[in-house]
């Protein structure tokens, strides 16, 4: 009786912030673009200016115990302004793309409340990229905040509510969830339009389970490949600065790197000469045994210090170390350095040609983080075109840093986001980085051509296989 009396309080709870999103919602389904960008604009301003950024870098910190100041607040400080000049100027309202050779015009219409999920390890950007790609396509958003970051998103969502009164719009058009739970998080993605679900595998796998329209990203577990082409100095910076950015609780932070064997020791020192430290065959028999309990990432050592993971795992680290180096040869669940490991370790391989960093990379993400991404180090085209065709991801970084590529950044043509859909590989509907666009219907408006397409005559159109059988 109690489990109902629970259920029927999240279903009425969720019910009522639905009704007063729906009629938000109304209030602006008539925006100009004009009226659209400044909300957006306003929203990130309410949380991204530096008095608001530092508080939140250091309140995120505070309640979660996950990650770093500077991480945080390099998300909501800059990655938020990089995602609101990746969208200001899209066009989102009304005819948005047109196709003239085939007389087709499209045109953008809201979804109506976006049931949003945001994770534990990026609470404090997350919510504001989802609030404004939203109400970009004119919707209103709920947002489910993993309960280890309830008060972070609390914060956030309700200095965004300040800032959408203060546009002359309605605060409910983004409203969180103050007081998570299971079921109001099943009730939200039940009740919702559509559903933008970033965290761990359970909760994707219950949103495209919850009969409403979903859009889920899948498993990071980023795989690097060293070529012998490769700027030594140059990559060794930057796997250390993606490994280490907010003490790797980004799924796509470095999870393994595979180098050529002509290169390996000389890149070993320079890694080493970054803050890595190579463990010993004992070190990392003792860290397996704190890493993983009962088959899962023990929770209390993700997105932790250095050495703090080492602490625990019962050795010191020198002076100066940022993150582990774990020499490894095999993949799947009896190596399980292999996967995905949300904190600041690394695994590290030797291979000897690209074709066998392209088949080790598959079975690497096989186990785990298969559609994800992956990067190279590389100056031969050929080498990087080839680890694009031969692998099963859906994005590949090219002389970047993973973590803070993937998602777009200044420096590359990704749109910016913290949804990363991982197709098919990953068990997703989508393979792109997740935008305003996913968050709206279309309607597709078509014209007779100026001139009818005729048939060509069948010995044109099939003339390949004619007479083959």
């Amino acid at each position: 009786m109690e489990d109902n009396a629970e259920l029927d309080a999240a279903r009425a709870e969720i019910a009522a912030m639905m009704e007063r999103a729906r009629a938000a919602q109304a209030q602006i389904a008539d925006y100009t673009q004009e009226q659209v960008d400044e909300l957006i604009t306003a929203m990130v301003w309410a949380v991204a200016r530096e008095d608001r950024s530092e508080e939140i870098a250091r309140f995120t910190v505070e309640e979660t115990q996950l990650g770093n100041y500077e991480g945080k607040y390099l998300k909501i400080h800059r990655k938020t302004r990089a995602t609101l000049m990746d969208i200001i100027d899209d066009k989102s309202v009304g005819v948005i793309e047109e196709i003239p050779e085939r007389n087709i015009v499209k045109i953008a219409k809201p979804v109506g409340v976006i049931g949003a999920l945001s994770p534990s390890t990026n609470p404090e950007a997350t919510p504001v990229i989802k609030a404004i790609s939203a109400v970009k396509g004119r919707n209103a958003i709920i947002i489910a905040p993993h309960p280890r970051a309830k008060l972070t998103n609390k914060k956030i969502c309700d200095y965004m509510r300040e800032a959408i009164v203060a546009m002359g719009a309605p605060a409910d058009l983004v409203q969180s969830i103050d007081v998570p739970s299971l079921d109001k998080t099943n009730e939200l993605m039940r009740q919702c339009d559509r559903v933008l679900a970033t965290g761990g595998e359970a909760m994707v796998g219950a949103a495209y389970s919850s009969g409403t329209p979903a859009l889920g990203v899948g498993v990071g577990n980023a795989v690097i490949t060293v070529d012998d082409s490769a700027d030594l100095d140059e990559a060794a910076e930057k796997i250390r600065t993606s490994k280490t950015l907010d003490l790797a609780a980004s799924c796509s932070s470095d999870n393994a790197v595979l180098v050529f064997e002509s290169i390996y020791d000389e890149f070993l020192e320079k890694l080493k000469h970054e803050g890595g430290y190579v463990l010993t065959q004992q070190q990392k028999d003792k860290l397996q045994s704190v890493l993983w309990q009962d088959g899962h990432i023990n929770a209390k050592i993700v997105a932790q210090p250095a050495a703090t993971i080492a602490g625990q795992a019962g050795f010191d680290l020198p002076e100066g170390k940022q993150f582990l180096i774990i020499p490894e040869t095999g993949t799947g669940p009896d190596h399980p350095f292999s996967g995905e490991k949300l904190t600041v370790t690394m695994a590290f391989y030797k291979v000897k040609d690209i074709d066998e960093a392209i088949e080790l990379t598959n079975r690497i993400q096989a186990y785990q983080g298969q559609g994800h991404s992956c990067g190279i180090y590389s100056y031969n085209d050929d080498n990087i075109m080839k680890l694009a065709a031969g692998t099963r991801t859906s994005r590949v970084m090219v002389n970047q840093p993973q973590a803070a590529s993937n998602s777009g950044n200044l420096w590359n043509g990704m749109r910016q986001t913290f949804s990363l859909g991982c197709g098919s590989w990953g068990n997703n509907s989508v393979n792109h980085n997740i935008t305003w666009r996913d968050l709206i219907n279309e309607t597709w408006v078509s014209k007779p051509l100026a001139k009818t397409k005729e048939l060509p005559p069948d010995e044109e159109l099939f003339g390949k296989v004619i007479g083959k059988f």
